[in-house]
């Protein structure tokens, strides 16, 4: 499913695990703002997602320079995006979304 509303775009999409294959429907926000790709921390809780801890710890920041109440990414999560016939691994860094459960940097 693809929805645009004002300069967002929201596609549905195939996640899956690259540790355990396990297939999850996500709701995406397209955004060529983003710095980053970023999954929410809530999501991968709810789905029991493997994670793996980075090296250092990165300040995190909203948009309008307050702090991100996750105060500070410390994890990544290792998945295989899939839209259509078009798949893609990717490297998500987990932080607090409030809203979304997955910001996707695309340029």
């Amino acid at each position: 499913m693809l929805a645009i509303y004002r300069t967002s775009i929201y596609l549905t999409v195939e996640l899956s695990t690259i540790d355990t294959s396990k297939l999850h429907s996500i709701k995406i926000l397209l955004d060529s703002r983003a710095i980053e790709s970023f999954i929410d921390y809530s999501f991968i809780c709810s789905k029991g997602l493997n994670t793996q801890t980075i090296l250092y710890s990165i300040p995190v920041f909203n948009i309008n320079n307050s702090p991100n109440k996750a105060s500070k990414i410390s994890k990544v999560v290792d998945i295989l995006l899939q839209y259509d016939i078009y798949s893609e691994r990717m490297l998500l860094v987990i932080s607090d979304l409030g809203k979304q459960d997955l910001i996707l940097e695309y340029n």
